[in-house]
């Protein structure tokens, strides 16, 4: 269990996100990324969803599915992006959040978290999307020092086994890291990604 308070290393990933995010034009949309299938557009779209279903289980309300449900791009996706990264935040900055019971029904029915375990999903999720999201875009991305220590824990910790190629599993099966791999590759490769993914016939399956 993961019990430490997370929250400003999750801020830097979500930040950092919003960041890669707000160089996308309507153009980009249409780009391959590391998500099988995924296009950059369908992959905001998940990412603006997922900020939703956080801040809402943050405020003691994340086990209404309405909230984690994905809509379509609307005119702006890009502003949808930042406003749902603001609000996401801002439900993390709650008083006693930590403590509180995160309801997170996409990990299955009942699933339910202690706040500083689910923060840590929260900031893992975005180390990788942040990752996919630079990649579509020819961006460089790299996960700052003192971060890597955490990032690594929470990603060698997502349990392996025969459900990770079942249709919808969270993560792949993990890839072997490279040689000399960094501590953003041994991530990336430990929850089924291609740190050397360079365009779509390299997607790997989508991880959440």
């Amino acid at each position: 269990m993961h019990t430490d308070d997370l929250r400003s290393a999750d801020e830097w990933a979500v930040r950092a996100s919003v960041a890669a995010v707000t160089k996308a034009t309507p153009d980009d949309l249409g780009r391959p990324t590391p998500c099988s299938a995924w296009t950059l557009g369908d992959l905001l779209a998940h990412m603006t969803a997922q900020h939703r279903g956080f801040a809402a289980a943050a405020r003691g309300d994340g086990a209404d599915l309405e909230h984690w449900r994905v809509h379509p791009l609307d005119a702006d996706p890009v502003k949808a992006y930042v406003d749902a990264a603001d609000d996401v935040l801002e439900a993390f900055a709650g008083r006693d959040v930590l403590e509180r019971t995160f309801a997170l029904p996409e990990l299955g029915p009942g699933a339910a978290f202690p706040g500083a375990q689910a923060i840590g999903f929260h900031f893992i999720d975005y180390v990788v999307h942040t990752w996919d999201v630079a990649r579509s875009l020819d961006l460089p991305f790299e996960l700052r020092d003192d971060l890597a220590g955490d990032a690594l824990r929470i990603a060698s910790a997502v349990p392996g086994g025969d459900h990770r190629l079942q249709p919808g599993s969270a993560f792949r099966p993990a890839l072997p890291a490279p040689e000399n791999a960094s501590p953003l590759d041994r991530i990336l490769t430990a929850l089924g990604r291609s740190s050397s993914w360079l365009g779509p016939d390299q997607s790997m399956p989508l991880t959440l």
